[in-house]
């Protein structure tokens, strides 16, 4: 009978546990989804439409390659593809993958300042080679 008893009280508890877990699991991941879709909608540059002001504040893009963007859609029409920006002189895969995030084919251009990516990359390898280096330097002072 304890057994019994034991196994109930068990599987209710586990029950509960599973069902409460469940709301709490979910609306964290709605909400980050709303937020992310509203936190790029607020940092998007319309390919299509900016201006070489608006396109220059993509991160690794400055003024003339940002001159070349708005250029070569002159001349070849409205971009059909994002990817499309690699066909730009001075815009290979590495820049692309940094501008990706803040570019759209359609739609507002929000973006309303310079975006410093590719800086803070450099400066978390930065930071890491740092630590590296103190702790070979940590290793010599305790070999001495």
């Amino acid at each position: 009978m304890k057994l019994q008893i034991r196994l109930a009280s068990s599987l209710a508890l586990c029950a509960a546990l599973f069902v409460s877990a469940l709301p709490v699991a979910a609306a964290p991941a709605a909400a980050e989804g709303k937020e992310a879709k509203e936190g790029k909608k607020s940092t998007l540059v319309n390919i299509n439409a900016a201006d070489a002001g608006q396109l220059g504040l993509l991160p690794r893009v400055g003024p003339s390659v940002a001159q070349r963007i708005v250029d070569y859609r002159k001349k070849n029409g409205a971009f059909k593809s994002t990817d499309d920006l690699m066909l730009v002189q001075g815009i290979g895969e590495k820049t692309y993958q940094l501008i990706k995030p803040y570019v759209a084919l359609s739609g507002d251009t929000t973006l309303k300042e310079k975006v410093k990516a590719g800086k803070s990359k450099e400066g978390k390898s930065k930071e890491g080679k740092s630590k590296e280096g103190k702790s070979a330097k940590g290793g010599k002072e305790a070999a001495r």
